[in-house]
């Protein structure tokens, strides 16, 4: 049985090659065929040249002793003018190679990059909670730039040689059949040696992804802004440096450990196919010397010898990249293999809209891959058209993890959640997505301009002003944006030039400003305020019933006095609902709700 399973895995590692090769083909199918072309070009044409060499030097030595020597240099010039022609074909051949090779690998790479960037798009949220799921991205994203494009130069090089080879094979067997057997046992242990380390490497760079990830996490910590003030007021900048230093040096150490071994390795290798090719060589000297060969002979079979002896060990060597391609393909395809847990409906219901009853969660229990403890245990709640509902409770009560499940992030580990009776796995993803604004706490900052910024938030509309800034005068932004520069055409952030750094308040707002911009039934508001001053707050919160335009609403608040206009409030702890109702029926039960809104009230009086 682990026989049968190596087999099956040894044939799916050679299958990766003819994926690869096909997305070769789709990223430029006509760069493709040019390199094709050049490669079958430059196959033939040396060994032309080398019989072309052997015709010149007979044509001298046959007019040495000829009396009329402009008629014997008229005999020569021929091949002479025919060498010229080939040199310069073969020199154009170069420099259009050249050009190709560069269009192609950048295009391949480009392709491939976007392959890596779908993918993950396309990814489920889950595998982002996953430490091997970054393992498996980074070595994809450091293969699939350039793995793709090198497999066409292999087998471009496996081809030219070949083409090459036969030539010489041909060449070199009129002189005697061993000396072929004898070329291809000498590059024989070069080969092998080639084979072997590929796999080393392999392996080796699997262990180290982690490692390697952590220094690029640790450089990264090191140049960018938003560590930047911390590491500076902490003194944390040396400790760091010398962190990704002795990470960076084991690494080197190891690798250089690697390299060092397969260099002798190749050097014996080398040298044992040296003395082979001399004794070669030592023989079709012999034969020269005997009268066997001609002085043209001997020129030619020296340069078959020469060109047989490259062409053998570059068809070698690009057989054992081969091989290490195929190896390292594993990788980009562990990556590209991924399948997404969340699977869309065969036949999608449509949204209703407007929603009649709401949402409805029934019995609704959650639990991360990557953990034994329930995020949530037993949820159930309801969320009717028009009505503002709040969750409150302590970080990690389940408060957010239960508007993933809402967005479909992610699926329940049991229960359900319905829109109007239909449980939201009945629902295409994107058109239950385009349903709800949602603004997480997190929220993201784009590096664009403030126009852009919001226009973000409904990318299906066209990229109006007067819509866009309707959205900022509802969330307040439209006065921050007003002070810019430039306006609503002035780059937030200072990643890029003339760029305009916003406080975490104004960057909430313009946040807000996104999930107001998108026509959805729910509207979500993680800890909307909570970078906000309590002025901006309040503006925020005085209308804010206007604000949401009869959608639903669901507030995740810390601030207790943002939720008392809530038609409904739920107090979660570890997970689960422990009391819910109206903000005064709330009070009067006098639980966990009353004890935090009156610990909150104290610290005003």
């Amino acid at each position: 049985m682990r026989a049968g399973k190596k087999i099956k895995q040894k044939i799916q590692q050679t299958l990766h090659l003819v994926p690869a090769l096909r997305l070769v083909w789709q990223s430029s199918p006509g760069w493709t065929i040019a390199r094709i072309v050049l490669l079958v070009i430059q196959g033939i044409l040396p060994v032309i040249s080398i019989y072309l060499t052997k015709l010149i030097i007979d044509a001298v030595v046959a007019n040495l002793n000829v009396a009329d020597k402009t008629a014997a240099f008229g005999d020569v010039i021929l091949w002479v003018i025919l060498a010229g022609v080939v040199t310069l074909i073969s020199s154009v051949c170069s420099s259009l190679t050249e050009l190709v090779v560069t269009a192609h690998s950048q295009g391949v790479t480009d392709y491939m990059q976007g392959i890596i960037n779908a993918k993950s798009i396309a990814t489920d949220l889950e595998y982002y909670e996953n430490a091997q799921y970054f393992d498996a991205l980074q070595r994809a994203q450091r293969e699939a730039p350039y793995r793709p494009p090198e497999i066409l130069n292999r087998l471009a090089q496996v081809g030219q040689s070949s083409i090459s080879l036969v030539a010489m094979v041909g060449l070199l067997l009129s002189l005697h059949w061993g000396i072929i057997g004898i070329l291809f046992v000498a590059a024989l242990p070069a080969l092998l040696v080639r084979v072997k380390y590929s796999r080393v490497m392999y392996h080796w760079q699997r262990k180290r992804t982690q490692p390697e990830r952590q220094a690029m996490y640790l450089a990264w910590m090191l140049t960018s802004d938003q560590y930047a003030k911390e590491i500076r007021l902490f003194d944390l900048g040396e400790y760091f440096s010398q962190w990704y230093l002795r990470i960076r040096r084991q690494i080197y150490k190891e690798k250089i450990a690697i390299f060092s071994k397969r260099s002798i390795a190749n050097f014996v290798a080398e040298a044992i196919a040296g003395i082979f090719i001399f004794g070669v060589y030592a023989f079709i000297v012999y034969q020269a010397i005997q009268g066997v060969l001609r002085l043209g002979d001997l020129v030619l079979y020296h340069q078959a010898l020469q060109r047989g002896q490259n062409d053998i060990k570059n068809l070698l060597v690009s057989l054992s990249n081969l091989y290490e391609d195929n190896l390292f393909l594993a990788n980009l395809y562990e990556f590209l293999d991924l399948k997404p847990k969340l699977v869309e409906p065969l036949n999608p219901q449509p949204i209703p809209r407007p929603m009649q009853t709401g949402i409805v969660f029934n019995q609704v229990s959650f639990q991360y891959a990557t953990t034994n403890r329930q995020a949530l245990k037993d949820i159930n709640l309801t969320i009717r058209p028009g009505e503002v509902v709040a969750l409150v409770g302590e970080n990690g009560s389940g408060k957010t993890t239960l508007i993933k499940l809402l967005c479909r992030l992610y699926d329940p580990t049991t229960g359900s959640i319905t829109i109007d009776g239909i449980d939201l796995s009945q629902y295409k993803m994107a058109d239950l997505r385009r349903e709800i604004s949602v603004i997480f706490q997190d929220y993201a900052k784009y590096h664009f301009t403030a126009q852009e910024n919001i226009w973000l938030g409904n990318i299906d509309l066209p990229a109006e002003r007067e819509s866009i800034i309707a959205a900022a005068r509802r969330s307040g932004a439209d006065d921050v944006i007003a002070k810019l520069p430039q306006g609503y055409d002035t780059v937030l952030g200072k990643l890029f030039d003339q760029g305009e750094e916003l406080s975490i308040g104004q960057w909430q707002k313009v946040a807000l400003a996104r999930a107001f911009l998108r026509n959805s039934q729910v509207i979500v508001l993680d800890e909307p305020t909570s970078a906000m001053d309590p002025k901006a707050e309040y503006e925020v919160f005085e209308q804010f019933r206007q604000l949401i335009k009869n959608q639903a609403a669901i507030l995740i608040s810390h601030r207790l006095s943002t939720v008392k206009m809530a038609d409904r409030i739920y107090v979660m702890a570890d997970g689960t609902i422990v009391e819910s109702g109206t903000h005064e029926e709330l009070i009067q039960l006098d639980g966990t709700y009353a004890y935090l809104f009156e610990t909150q009230a104290q610290q005003y009086r």
